[in-house]
């Protein structure tokens, strides 16, 4: 078996909720507690962080990973989904698991005669396990796939857990509320397992508090324990700061966001530190300066050209995009000020599963909007979203266009339709990435003081990365 057959078979044969949405989603444990068995229970040959929440989990993840590989750990690190590269799901020391690796898996699975019907993340989860029992990994930080409490990756046994805030998102599976939401995100909770809550207020953080009383966790909330001192941010968006723990640094990691997320870094720290894990200040340092090279980040306020200044971003629910489009306007008024001029424009697209009329306000008005669409056959229709923009009076068009008819140009149409049928994705795109196209026409249409915002969805960011990286 190749490779490229390998991932046939994972993204083909496999339920895919990247691919088809709420028909992949297996709520439950029982398979990956069968799967867990069969392999071997390797998740117990490891010491392991849980990392789940709304936003920044994955953030949180790697810059946790960072810093125990700069303390000198053999670290792994699981998070989801990918963008680029398949492979980017699981990393040790920053190296993504090599192609065989992921063949010999797929093979040994194929071969097993196993009679169960494993969902793509549950089985690629146990890839994962599997490679870092192989590797000997001293720690993994493992991020949740969604949700917490019924999530496959709630099998393990953590030292320590981490959630790092509340906000609506896949609100059809884990219920209509905040509270209902964090019920479920502190299902992570393990009894004498040290829990962390990066923010929570009101209602949400007294769910917390009754789930750690009946588990017996105990629980501390990032947000009463301020570790940075005069954060600041800077004119792309990146972040400097200073803390008692590990003096002056610069984060690559641009967004204010980010803030909130080295806070809930710092205090887990301090965490790891009462249960015996050395972590010296040095490596706090280290690991928060070089958390993209380290481990491969990607797609968080990330910063692919300067000029025109061109940002992409994952932030993809209400919050995350709160967020984004305030440091966006930010940043966008800074460049106004120190270039006399400067046009937003906006690369954008969102998936079909989103409450797109309620984020939608959140996009800025004085911007120049490209409508696109992410080459999984979950993303809202271009069409669908132009309509929507256009309703709220923004300056919108499908792109590419014709310039002289304003019509769909015949590539656009194609991968439209190649994008509404169910062929099997991975990385890069199986068939026309129009995410590009819609990209590159607004360069064209740049000045160097412009600047290009691509975001909306973590697949409007995976297939521009896919195409250009």
């Amino acid at each position: 078996m190749t490779y490229k057959e390998s991932l046939d078979f994972l993204f083909s044969q496999l339920p895919m909720f990247s691919r088809i949405g709420a028909a992949a989603y297996k709520p439950g444990l029982d398979t990956s507690i069968a799967l867990d068995n069969y392999f071997g229970n390797p998740h117990r040959r490891f010491r392991s962080i849980h990392v789940g929440g709304t936003n920044g989990k994955g953030s949180t993840s790697h810059m946790l990973a960072s810093i125990l590989q700069a303390q000198g750990y053999k670290t792994g690190l699981y998070t989801s989904p990918h963008l680029a590269d398949f492979r980017e799901r699981m990393r040790v020391d920053g190296r993504m698991i090599p192609e065989e690796m992921v063949v010999d898996f797929v093979e040994r699975w194929q071969a097993s005669g196993y009679e169960g019907h494993p969902s793509f993340f549950e089985l690629t989860m146990m890839m994962a396990f599997d490679w870092f029992a192989k590797e000997g990994v001293d720690f993994a930080v493992i991020e949740v796939g969604m949700g917490g409490r019924l999530d496959s990756t709630n099998i393990i046994s953590p030292i320590s857990s981490v959630v790092t805030n509340i906000s609506r998102d896949h609100m059809q599976f884990l219920g209509d509320t905040l509270p209902k939401i964090a019920a479920e995100k502190a299902g992570i909770f393990k009894a004498g397992v040290p829990a962390l809550v990066g923010m929570a207020e009101g209602k949400v953080r007294e769910v917390f508090e009754r789930q750690a009383d009946s588990v017996g966790t105990p629980l501390r909330f990032a947000c009463d324990e301020p570790k940075l001192i005069n954060p600041r941010l800077l004119d792309d968006g990146s972040i400097e700061a200073d803390c008692v723990m590990a003096g002056p640094f610069h984060s690559p990691l641009g967004g204010e966001y980010q803030i909130e997320n080295i806070n809930t870094v710092l205090n887990e720290i301090e965490i790891l530190r009462s249960l015996g894990v050395e972590i010296s200040a040095e490596a706090v340092h280290d690991g928060l300066e070089n958390v993209v090279k380290s481990t491969g980040l990607m797609g968080r306020w990330m910063v692919t050209d300067r000029n025109p200044l061109t940002i992409c971003d994952t932030g993809h629910n209400e919050a995350g995009l709160s967020h984004t489009m305030h440091q966006l306007r930010e940043v966008h008024a800074r460049r106004i000020k120190s270039m006399g001029s400067s046009t937003l424009r906006m690369v954008i697209g969102f998936v079909n599963d989103k409450d797109v009329a309620h984020i939608a306000p959140l996009l800025p008005k004085d911007a120049a909007y490209y409508v696109t669409q992410a080459s999984v056959p979950r993303a809202m229709p271009a069409a669908d979203l132009l309509k929507i923009l256009t309703n709220l009076g923004l300056d919108c068009h499908l792109s590419p266009t014709d310039a002289s008819t304003g019509a769909l140009t015949e590539g656009l149409t194609n991968a439209l339709t190649a994008a509404a049928t169910d062929a099997p994705t991975g990385a890069p795109a199986t068939f026309p990435n129009v995410v590009t196209a819609a990209a590159a026409e607004a360069h064209r249409d740049a000045s160097p003081s412009d600047i290009i915002y691509i975001g909306g969805s973590t697949f409007i960011v995976a297939d521009y990365l896919a195409a250009t990286r």
